[in-house]
């Protein structure tokens, strides 16, 4: 990439460290500099025009310029631009916000309690479970399992949940004590010949057999998405989460659902919870909840969490934990009225129709040599590019498809994600049928453009 000296790509490339980037390589590339939004739709620096097919980060449910949702932030500002809600102080978004939360509830929860993201809302789980533990007279219970693809964040605790190898290469993770145990992805690691019913089943005995290794009275808790997200979009086989869960109330092992991707509409429901009837003992929220206009997550807990947190708060005299932004009262007012715009508007109603169109257009895309599996539900997707469909691979470098993949597709003003050869697809819940048609047609022209390219590379 040329760039012009004192340029934005310029300073950019001077003067700042990106994450999830290789920081060699964005020297020599320099950055995509986006100036504005317009409903799915992003501009760069030059006025191009991209179809915003990750929503941001998972994120953006309502698109990138809703005014209502400025306008509540303006109006928030003027009236009370900060407060904390450490020391029994308060204010009026967050009591209202907590309430709401606690209503939208797949699951009759208690409290919330309020982070900036979902990394320090995981991270902060993962203390207060240690905290219940030691509350119950169970200091020996500290133990907590996650599964291998998981995303739960990038703090020191969040990233040790993670069961992404690059999130733990060079950074001394995982931490002791967090376990993970197998992928629910059914297309990589279900055996020959077997069905997804048993390919579950051994799933669940895995994770019996592992709580058993480990010992029963060592596991505090269990996080997992009820559909990963970062992972690779990987959508849990029929009756997976009840066998899990019936492992998991087998040891009175608590679950913490990450819905910070699912959450608010993202699976065609309220809450991926709701989609395969999981019943945590903690939610965590994040990303959608104000559209992420403003940075806010949330953890919303039961009474069986709760209840020995307070106790042992009353014990020491304090709960020793927060941040100085949890609960803001702009990300508040501006998540009040995203929830607000959901329900008004029939969004998650929107994202179960429009979802099942865009599944089914997205796998017609199946016949193509290019790919090996499409996946997803309601509105979140991603195409599996392979170079040996019988093999189910790619190329010998992990990654290398999908990020050609990624790379031509953001020619053609699409913006996705490549996990590693895995294209995500997760537009706003605002996206039209046309523009559903528009992508698949994108994405369609690329992997067809993609072959005699991929000619080029050597196989796995």
């Amino acid at each position: 990439m040329s760039m012009l000296p004192n340029s934005q790509e310029a300073r950019d490339v001077a003067y700042q460290l990106h994450p999830y980037t290789n920081a060699r390589a964005h020297q020599q590339a320099g950055p995509l500099v986006i100036e504005r939004g317009e409903g799915p739709y992003v501009f760069d620096a030059s006025g191009k025009r991209y179809f915003e097919a990750m929503a941001g980060l998972w994120s953006v449910g309502l698109g990138f310029n809703e005014k209502r949702l400025v306008d509540a932030a303006h109006k928030q500002m003027l009236a009370l631009p900060f407060y904390h809600t450490f020391s029994a102080k308060s204010h009026g978004p967050s009591i209202d916000l907590a309430e709401k939360l606690v209503a939208l509830a797949p699951v009759t929860m208690s409290k919330v309690f309020f982070t900036n993201s979902g990394s320090e809302a995981n991270d902060t789980v993962l203390k207060l479970i240690a905290y219940r533990s030691n509350a119950l007279g169970q200091p020996q219970r500290k133990k907590v399992i996650s599964r291998m693809r998981a995303y739960h964040g990038v703090t020191i605790a969040s990233a040790s949940l993670t069961g992404l190898p690059n999130n733990h290469r060079s950074f001394d993770l995982p931490l002791p004590n967090i376990l993970h145990t197998g992928s629910p992805h059914f297309y990589k690691d279900g055996a020959p010949g077997e069905s997804e019913e048993a390919f579950a089943t051994r799933r669940a005995e895995e994770l019996d057999a592992l709580i058993q290794k480990e010992g029963p009275d060592t596991i505090a808790a269990f996080f997992g998405e009820p559909v990963m997200g970062a992972g690779g979009v990987i959508v849990p086989p029929a009756t997976y989460w009840d066998k899990i869960q019936k492992v998991l109330n087998k040891y009175d092992i608590l679950l913490v659902a990450d819905e910070v991707i699912c959450g608010f509409g993202r699976t065609g429901k309220m809450f991926g919870c709701e989609t395969y009837g999981i019943k945590p003992d903690a939610i965590v929220v994040s990303k959608q909840i104000t559209s992420s206009y403003f940075p806010l997550s949330a953890i919303m807990m039961n009474d069986r969490m709760f209840e020995p947190i307070a106790d042992e708060s009353n014990k020491i005299g304090v709960l020793g934990h927060g941040f100085t932004a949890g609960g803001h009262p702009v990300g508040s007012a501006i998540a009040l009225e995203n929830l607000k715009i959901i329900e008004e508007r029939g969004l998650v109603a929107h994202a179960a129709e429009l979802g099942g169109y865009m599944q089914g257009k997205l796998r017609e895309l199946t016949s193509h040599p290019l790919v090996g599996e499409v996946r997803g539900v309601g509105m979140i997707a991603a195409i599996e590019l392979v170079l040996d469909k019988a093999r189910k691979t790619a190329a010998a470098t992990p990654g290398a498809v999908g990020g050609m993949a990624s790379r031509m597709l953001q020619e053609r003003g699409v913006i996705s994600r490549n996990m590693l050869d895995a294209i995500a697809i997760c537009p706003p819940l605002i996206v039209t049928k046309t523009q559903i048609d528009e992508l698949v047609a994108a994405i369609s022209g690329v992997l067809d453009d993609m072959k005699p390219e991929v000619a080029k590379l050597t196989p796995a």
